[in-house]
């Protein structure tokens, strides 16, 4: 197994989850089909939702088609991968501008973890987001350098 294709399946996972996961948590209870999310949060989840797993497709497409411009393709698919990870995070960093949060009352709660005497509670998205950017990165890193 050559370096380059640990990072190929890397990013293929990282894909394929962006694509897979959404169809798991958000159509559901907690997001989509939420009772109190207004009518147009919830079309738009769902819009989301049905644009991840084609893109997903896509670029796991890219990444194991055979065929001509195999190292292309690969950046091409990280860099498509990136940018639902980098909308997150913009997403995250801006919500005060926009009002919006991590987490809904009435979704899934934030895990809560005591450090010392003090409880601190926090999404498992933003963890899970920068641990995928990371390995992202360091995939197309490993790519880069086979």
């Amino acid at each position: 197994m050559t370096a380059a294709f640990v990072a190929r399946l890397v990013v293929a996972a990282i894909a394929a989850g962006q694509g897979v996961v959404p169809l798991f948590v958000d159509l559901n209870r907690t997001h989509a089909t939420n009772p109190i999310w207004p009518g147009h949060a919830r079309f738009h989840l769902v819009q989301q939702v049905c644009t991840l797993l084609p893109a997903a497709a896509v670029e796991v497409g890219l990444i194991w088609w055979p065929g001509p411009a195999m190292r292309q393709r690969f950046y091409l698919a990280a860099l498509l991968a990136g940018t639902s990870l980098a909308g997150f995070m913009i997403a995250a960093l801006a919500r005060k501008l926009y009002g919006g949060t991590l987490h809904d009352p009435n979704g899934i709660q934030p895990m809560r973890m005591h450090i010392g005497s003090r409880e601190v509670a926090f999404d498992m998205n933003v963890p899970i987001v920068i641990a995928a950017s990371v390995l992202l990165a360091a995939a197309v890193i490993v790519f880069w350098v086979s």
